[in-house]
């Protein structure tokens, strides 16, 4: 069979993700993939897994779409709260979008302030300022708690690879609204002066984008660290997962970000002498996938999951698929097809 000569040849490393557990250094690690692949069960049951040999665990929702209480079946919101049936578990979702119009908000006291319009036309004009800001504020509330491991559950590849840029992001708003403040600064405060706010709003948004940017250049030496940082890639055997997989991969090794382990979900794997053709077919299919991703990837951790007959929903169906993770998977005797 073609794959055994494979691995005969590469001698894979072990496909399971116990190196992240054995790695104690690990304070970030992202979870990501193409939407529908199954990073947010990912995740999850990685969060589990560390919480058995970490101090503190907090998992976090990056992605709008926030999946983590419907995994989970309990409710997370913006704060971080304990997940039932865990002591050193926590989970948080965040909105993307909400936190730079908070900030301005809370800058200027009055949302119908002039000048805080002008901020936030400003603001959004830079593609990418809100969720750049939103993670600067989760990073500084992160940073207030003592968590041993923080994982990130991240937005489908685009968004994640656009997450990832925001210290640039961040750092382009702070430099356009430097330029406004030094410009206009003065006369802002005569005309707006004697209104709430006023010039002293400019101060307060401009020392927290100055604190934000101090802590996201912390962060973003930890996150080029690989003895601190480690993304997860998460895809599925068929052509569209493993091109955004690569792409994923190619551009964390531009940000300077470790990527060493790859999750593959979905494996079909038809029972021996099965007769139908529509599984077949498809496995045949994930075969040629999977052997693409055993040659591709041949120094990485490539953790096998098989498809599941039900939904990854609940504490409990999370804890069995979570010991997949870090036992590598046997799967069942099938008829190889040689064509």
């Amino acid at each position: 069979m073609a794959a055994a000569s494979i691995d005969a040849d590469l001698d894979p490393l072990e496909p399971t993700l116990q190196s992240i557990l054995d790695q104690k250094s690990l304070r970030w690690i992202f979870v990501g993939g193409k939407g529908g692949v199954g990073k947010t069960t990912t995740s999850c049951s990685l969060a589990i897994q560390l919480a058995q040999v970490r101090e503190s665990v907090l998992l976090i929702s990056t992605d709008p779409a926030h999946n983590l209480s419907d995994a989970f079946n309990q409710k997370f919101g913006k704060e971080a709260r304990k997940v039932d049936g865990f002591d050193n578990l926590s989970a948080m979702e965040i909105d993307p979008n909400g936190s730079i119009q908070e900030l301005i908000e809370n800058a200027e006291g009055n949302a119908a302030n002039p000048l805080g319009s002008m901020m936030q036309d400003l603001a959004f004009s830079i593609p990418g300022v809100d969720e750049a800001m939103s993670f600067a504020e989760v990073l500084k509330q992160v940073k207030s708690l003592s968590y041993s491991t923080i994982i990130f559950d991240t937005a489908p590849t685009g968004h994640t690879l656009r997450f990832l840029q925001f210290p640039t992001v961040l750092e382009k708003a702070l430099s356009k609204i430097s330029q406004l403040s030094g410009r206009f600064g003065p006369m802002l405060s005569g005309i707006l002066g004697s209104q709430a706010g006023g010039a002293g709003g400019v101060e307060e948004m401009m020392g927290k984008m100055e604190s934000m940017r101090e802590v996201i250049g912390e962060v973003s030496k930890q996150f080029k660290d690989p003895d601190l940082t480690t993304f997860i890639c998460v895809c599925i055997p068929e052509f569209l997962s493993l091109y955004e997989t690569e792409r994923m991969i190619q551009e964390l090794n531009n940000y300077q970000i470790d990527t060493h382990c790859i999750v593959v979900n979905q494996l079909l794997f038809p029972q021996k002498g099965s007769t139908c053709p529509q599984c077949n077919a498809r496995r045949k299919m994930q075969r040629k996938y999977l052997e693409q991703i055993e040659e591709l990837y041949e120094d990485f951790n490539v953790v096998k999951c098989p498809l599941l007959v039900e939904e990854v929903r609940g504490s409990d169906k999370l804890r069995s698929f979570s010991k997949m993770l870090v036992e590598p998977f046997i799967p069942p005797e099938e008829d190889v097809d040689e064509e």
